[in-house]
């Protein structure tokens, strides 16, 4: 569990209010980076999965693994499941290709999912999934340095624009799901005004 302290470095590196960064992990894991048996929590996306084969490989063998395994390899958002279903999903996908497996899962306590994992920095998508695994210290690393990668949304979080925020972070879908109005309740619920 992240201590206030590490919140509060983050927060200043950010210039933004802590509340803002503990909003964010109790939204996106309830306020926990890891499942019971201390791996990361994660969600697999076999909408991306499909979009990296794609990219890697093309569309006819994503097609093709679209039609072996639907439950992780689809062209349509989807199929979650429950929270501990997750890494067997994972596994499922790495047999397929590891990498497009890799990247298309979002990690850790912020949810920052793997493709990002050379713009933040790391060098190569295992170095950052590696990461995920050493602690929630790490992951909130990770998760200043895709805030930092927008601009736009620093600004939006200075000036606590949730509906800008939930949109930069999460896509233009994010009101299907309240995420702006539960970023906001967790920030004051955080001590944020």
């Amino acid at each position: 569990m992240l201590s206030i302290q590490q919140f509060d470095t983050a927060a200043k590196k950010l210039k933004i209010p802590t509340a803002a960064i503990q909003a964010f992990a109790a939204v996106e894991s309830n306020g926990s980076g890891f499942l019971p048996n201390n791996t990361p929590k994660i969600l697999f996306e076999r909408h991306v999965m499909y979009q990296r084969l794609s990219a890697k490989f093309g569309a006819q063998v994503a097609n093709e693994r679209a039609s072996a395994f639907p439950d992780v390899v689809n062209k349509t958002a989807g199929g979650y499941g429950k929270e501990l279903e997750q890494p067997a999903r994972l596994n499922i996908a790495a047999s397929i290709d590891r990498d497009c497996a890799l990247e298309s899962a979002s990690w850790g306590a912020f949810q920052i999912m793997g493709y990002h994992w050379k713009a933040l920095g790391y060098a190569s998508v295992q170095d950052f999934v590696n990461a995920m695994y050493s602690g929630e210290e790490a992951q909130l690393d990770a998760f200043v340095r895709f805030i930092l990668l927008t601009p736009a949304l620093v600004d939006a979080l200075r000036a606590s624009d949730w509906a800008k925020v939930a949109r930069l972070y999460n896509g233009p879908d994010y009101k299907k799901n309240n995420y702006d109005a539960k970023l906001n309740q967790e920030f004051i619920k955080a001590g944020g005004k």
